[in-house]
């Protein structure tokens, strides 16, 4: 198979949250009807302070509006139900995505009447007619483009996206493949005093990324971009006995996520001989890596991927950017990471690494 990054696209909503705001918030949905005891408010600041998280973008308005009355807001003294939160989903991410997805095909210098695939990734929304058929709208897109949606598979999505376009390029040189990853996590804040609740809204964030590849012979068409990254391979390890360490699961009031504090445990114990087989079979070594976009589950998670492979911590420094500026954003975080890693001018191999729901790891291998 053959494919070709052409160009990157990234998109944040307007509205910047900072992490003391974050930690206010979720104080005040903690016990909504209740007054947090000091200890617990203390606890909260603490948690929030420690996620390496400094600032995130959100769509709700009202998240950063220091004015709006308790009432007002979208999560008010009572949690909003799944319906609410799923027609504002449908309001606000076809324009983010669209956003990035302009991005994307600005620097790829192609025109959107050339996309014949459209791969769209999220796990924080869905609704029908959905962004697939906002995009092919807003651009506008053939109608005879093929759409494929990569729905709830968590903050690796975007590399199962990556597989599937790779697939679209493989079958065919001419294929020039559209892939959008948009997430609204912040829409998901979840109510109550659960330890997996509280940490996953001290994290999640909304935002948008976009990227363009091709196969072979729409490569050379398009010719060569700053940056390029070549897609190699992609592999895939699920972790025995870990289905209760990560979970995403709808209920009656959003989507709620269930993060183990045994994740970074499982990922020292399995990671790296696993992932010593893959790269062998790609003829190449953890040493041989010459860049690194690990997705930002945490902070934990990154001092374990950095710790078992025995990675200098500066390589690990553009997921702990993207996390500090813009927090866990699910599926688009690690397309931010290797836009920022293209910039830079980083050195290839580049290995995409990220975790989710299974507990499972995928990586894809750039150049």
């Amino acid at each position: 198979m053959s494919l070709t990054i052409q160009g990157l696209g990234t998109a944040l909503p307007l509205h910047r949250l900072a992490q003391s705001a974050a930690a206010a918030i979720a104080a005040r949905v903690a016990l909504p009807e209740q007054v947090l005891s000091p200890s617990r408010r203390r606890l909260l600041e603490t948690l929030h302070r420690r996620t390496g998280v400094a600032t995130r973008h959100v769509v709700l308005a009202e998240l950063t509006d220091t004015n709006s009355g308790h009432e007002q807001s979208f999560f008010g003294t009572t949690s909003p139900g799944t319906g609410e939160r799923m027609r504002r989903y449908s309001q606000e991410a076809p324009p983010l995505a669209l956003q990035a997805v302009r991005a994307a095909l600005e620097q790829a210098q192609v025109p959107p009447e050339r996309i014949t695939h459209l791969i769209t990734v999220s796990c924080t929304g869905f609704h029908a007619p959905g962004v697939d058929l906002a995009l092919m709208a807003a651009l506008p897109l053939s109608a005879s483009v093929a759409r494929t949606h990569v729905g709830f598979m968590g903050c690796h999505g975007a590399l199962n996206g990556l597989r599937v376009a790779a697939g679209f390029t493989g079958a065919d040189p001419e294929a020039c493949v559209l892939l959008c990853a948009v997430e609204l996590c912040s829409l998901h804040l979840q109510y109550g005093w659960e330890g997996e609740r509280i940490v996953a809204n001290a994290l999640f964030a909304d935002g948008a990324a976009a990227l363009v590849a091709s196969g072979e012979g729409a490569a050379a068409e398009a010719g060569q971009a700053p940056g390029l990254r070549r897609w190699i391979a992609s592999g895939s390890l699920l972790v025995p006995a870990s289905s209760g360490a990560m979970s995403w699961a709808i209920e009656d009031h959003g989507f709620v996520m269930g993060l183990s504090p045994q994740v970074p445990d499982l990922i020292a114990e399995h990671l790296r001989p696993w992932l010593e087989a893959w790269l062998a079979e790609q003829h190449l070594t953890i040493d041989a890596i010459g860049s690194w976009a690990v997705h930002p589950g945490g902070p934990r998670i990154l001092s374990a991927v950095t710790e078992t492979l025995g990675l200098d911590p500066i390589l690990i420094e553009p997921s702990r950017s993207v996390l500090r500026e813009c927090g866990n954003m699910s599926s688009p975080t690690l397309l931010f990471i290797l836009e920022r890693l293209r910039r830079s001018g980083a050195p290839g191999p580049c290995l995409a690494m990220a975790f989710g729901p299974g507990l499972c790891v995928e990586v894809a291998l750039l150049a």
